[in-house]
């Protein structure tokens, strides 16, 4: 998990990102505003087989930004030798599976400032349709609306038997149910202390994130998409598990002070609940 914040970031922290691996196969999940730094903790970037977006929030897709700046101006990607570098006629250039009219909005975004063609000369950009299905190496995704400010998509991800859902951001409703049914792992947004306040909804609370969990049959649950501000104790309080199953919620430690600790790379998961 590179980043697990709401759509400002924790302290030392990034938004939301989630890198997925499956043998030689990885795939980055979002990729909001400090991920591509936590990306670069973790792997080499010019490795990376594709990135996968929910929706066109800002916190869901800014690091592209910079992102595309490394795939063009980084020195391992010219043509020719620079400083060590040898120079490449092949340089990355990764897959970019984004929702419908992504192109058009990441043209508005970069070109407010410079060249609006920066993130599709950086990516191979492929805008999905609901329902679609597509594959990254042994890791196949599929597409599904979830209610949201925006148009938005949960994805399912699947390896062989495994499957991972993420709810990407969303208000209550069925729609999560079931396309989290009897998920292996549902990584799911729980960003509010309470119902947003307008009466206009478009994300969870904790407790409401624990029932759809409930509901769909998780095996485990990931609550994600929560500010450092609440923490993983005010998370864990308002779980809505069955008390049975409260006693195997186990919290993984938060210790944002070293970053190189085996603490540190999990800090970004707030609560998992055991099956």
């Amino acid at each position: 998990m590179l980043g697990k914040s709401p759509s400002w970031q924790d302290a030392g922290g990034a938004c939301s990102g989630y890198l997925i691996e499956d043998g030689e196969t990885t795939v980055l999940l979002d990729c909001g505003n400090g991920v591509f730094g936590k990306l670069r903790e973790r792997i080499d970037y010019v490795d990376l087989d594709g990135v996968i977006l929910s929706h066109l929030h800002a916190d869901h897709f800014l690091d592209l930004v910079p992102y595309s700046y490394a795939l063009i101006y980084a020195p391992r990607q010219q043509p020719v030798p620079v400083h060590t570098w040898p120079g490449t006629a092949s340089p990355a250039r990764p897959r970019l599976i984004a929702p419908p009219a992504a192109t058009e909005v990441f043209r508005r975004v970069v070109g407010a400032w410079g060249n609006d063609d920066l993130i599709e000369s950086a990516f191979a950009i492929e805008e999905y349709k609901p329902g679609d299905s597509v594959e990254i190496g042994g890791i196949e995704a599929s597409f599904h609306p979830v209610p949201h400010f925006i148009d938005t998509y949960a994805v399912n991800l699947s390896a062989g038997k495994g499957k991972l859902t993420y709810s990407a951001d969303t208000r209550p409703g069925e729609e999560l149910v079931e396309i989290a049914r009897d998920a292996d792992l549902l990584l799911v947004e729980a960003t509010l202390p309470r119902p947003e306040r307008t009466g206009v909804r478009g994300h969870l609370t904790p407790e409401e994130a624990g029932e759809l969990a409930r509901r769909a049959g998780a095996k485990r649950v990931v609550i994600t998409h929560i500010s450092d501000e609440l923490g993983d104790e005010w998370a864990r309080e308002w779980l809505a598990v069955p008390a049975p199953q409260r006693r195997s919620l186990r919290l993984l430690p938060l210790d944002a002070r070293d970053p190189s600790s085996a603490r540190a790379q999990r800090r970004f998961l707030p609560a998992t609940l055991a099956a």
